[in-house]
């Protein structure tokens, strides 16, 4: 092991640059604005009008448009500080200890639909991305496939630091992560949350329904529309689910006013 006592200062802040540009943060505020978020605001913002679907269009306002009035820049230094306390987090003994990075999330920080997964895999544990293995190789076919693009959308997960062994979140870790996970929606704001599997699920709408029982509609989580689906980890084992993707993704597009 080695003496130097900058070695680790140096592996802690190439991570936090890593996770910061993995976040969508194109910059780096000043040191003198202090405490910037750390909860962010939870004030109410009039929806956006629903699209017409007759005159919808490929365009980057139905993909970027913010929710709320907050601007970009502020998003990024929310996103830059929450972040920053993640990369830090040392409140799952287990996870904390055996991990090799945080995998904060991904994205636009004004994104309009916001992907949750489970947790970290073993690719995302070393390259400090969400959903850059297998399932995210699939994960980006269904994109192309409804026309989207992962510049375009967020992703993160329940969890930021990968369980042993991809053993499933256990209950309290998923607590102890769940302030990172209100505090990207609430940054973001996303009008869509997509939850990616069962834990997802269960654990931002807080039932035990089967994803069988909770697809093909929509429930609220503040003023978002969830939609819950299959991860794509379980299509890689169960291939004929994914026309029920298929399904809820043309479901969630028909929504936004674009036809698939």
């Amino acid at each position: 092991m080695s003496g130097d006592p900058s070695s680790g200062s140096r592996r802690a802040a190439a991570q936090q640059l890593s996770s910061l540009r993995a976040a969508g943060v194109t910059r780096i505020a000043s040191r003198s604005r202090k405490n910037v978020a750390a909860r962010p605001d939870s004030k109410s913002v009039p929806a956006t009008p629903p699209v017409n679907a007759t005159t919808c269009s490929r365009s980057a306002s139905l993909f970027n448009a913010p929710q709320s009035t907050m601007p970009r820049g502020e998003r990024e230094e929310r996103l830059q500080i929450l972040s920053s306390r993640v990369a830090r987090c040392t409140r799952c003994t287990e996870l904390s200890t055996t991990r090799t990075q945080t995998v904060f999330g991904v994205g636009n920080p004004e994104a309009r639909i916001m992907f949750v997964g489970e947790a970290p895999g073993a690719d995302e544990d070393r390259q400090g991305e969400p959903f850059v293995g297998a399932a995210g190789q699939l994960l980006n076919r269904i994109l192309e496939a409804c026309q989207l693009k992962r510049a375009e959308i967020y992703i993160c997960n329940i969890l930021r630091c990968r369980p042993p062994s991809n053993r499933t979140p256990a209950p309290e870790e998923a607590a102890n992560c769940r302030e990172y996970l209100d505090g990207q929606i609430e940054i973001v704001d996303p009008e869509y949350i997509v939850c990616l599997g069962s834990v997802a699920a269960k654990n931002l709408l807080g039932g035990m329904d089967s994803i069988g029982k909770l697809r093909g509609r929509f429930f609220n989580y503040g003023r978002a529309k969830v939609l819950c689906t299959y991860h794509p980890a379980y299509l890689l084992r169960n291939p004929a689910a994914k026309k029920d993707v298929w399904g809820d993704m043309k479901f969630l597009m028909h929504d936004l006013g674009v036809e698939l």
